[in-house]
């Protein structure tokens, strides 16, 4: 069954979902542009690892039962004391996570030149202090590169990734930003009630660009792997809050099947 959304279904943005929908995304657009390509190109799934730390909500100390030592009679003369003797607590140590993450290249043949990279944000990109950092600075030499950058965010948490002149806030993002026309560049600025856009991927001058339906991807993958059937959409949205008319549509495409 479809998603009740007629576009990215936000109940994904929880991380029991996230991680595998960004691997399944990302592979399916990998292989809804390599059918378009010419013999002059190929697309590659790359990937790279961030080590960080454990959540702080973790690291919360949980105490145990203090044992108080029962008071000792000193001989005649001595002053009766008090000896309190604790165990340790138990406490959590950040331990380094490994966290995967894959996005696109698209290469030419032969010269293996990476023409343009395409990338689905994570958390991690965007949440992450290290983690953003890090992707701050590929983004960076991407943007100074004859590289074109395909960018896209379907996480409403946390700053969008810079930019300016944005004349139209929106909850996801998609922005394509072709060498050739630094420092401009083509925004999609897509609503919760709106479906994804078909996507145009830059490639050479003169190339004929793969046009990638990004919704009719999405669709094909919810399906296949089963969200409708995995995902509770009595619970609330995962955050951050919406407005209140958005709250309200939300509310209202979900009655049907809250009522169930």
């Amino acid at each position: 069954m479809p998603s009740p959304f007629p576009g990215m279904d936000p109940y994904l943005e929880y991380p029991a979902f996230w991680s595998s929908f960004h691997t399944r995304f990302i592979v399916a657009i990998a292989d809804a542009i390599e059918p378009q390509l010419s013999s002059n190109y190929y697309v590659e799934v790359e990937s790279r690892t961030y080590q960080s730390e454990a959540g702080e909500e973790i690291l919360i100390g949980i105490p145990d039962a203090i044992v108080f030592a029962e008071k000792s009679n000193r001989s005649a003369g001595s002053t009766s004391e008090t000896a309190v003797a604790t165990q340790p607590e138990t406490v959590f140590v950040p331990l380094p996570i490994e966290v995967k993450e894959r996005y696109l290249e698209v290469r030419e043949m032969g010269t293996d030149d990476v023409i343009a990279v395409i990338e689905l944000l994570s958390p991690t990109n965007k949440r992450a202090k290290d983690g953003r950092a890090e992707y701050e600075k590929k983004r960076r030499q991407i943007l100074s590169s004859q590289t074109h950058l395909v960018e896209i965010d379907l996480l409403r948490a946390a700053k969008p990734m810079a930019m300016q002149g944005v004349q139209t806030p929106s909850p996801y993002r998609i922005l394509i930003s072709r060498s050739s026309e630094r420092p401009r560049a083509n925004l999609y600025a897509v609503m919760l009630d709106q479906a994804l856009p078909n996507l145009p991927i830059p490639l050479k001058a003169g190339e004929t660009e793969p046009i990638v339906e990004l919704q009719t991807v999405f669709t094909q993958v919810y399906d296949r792997a089963r969200y409708r059937s995995r995902i509770d959409y009595t619970q609330p949205l995962p955050p951050p809050m919406l407005s209140q008319a958005d709250q309200h549509w939300v509310e209202t495409i979900l009655a049907s099947i809250r009522e169930q």
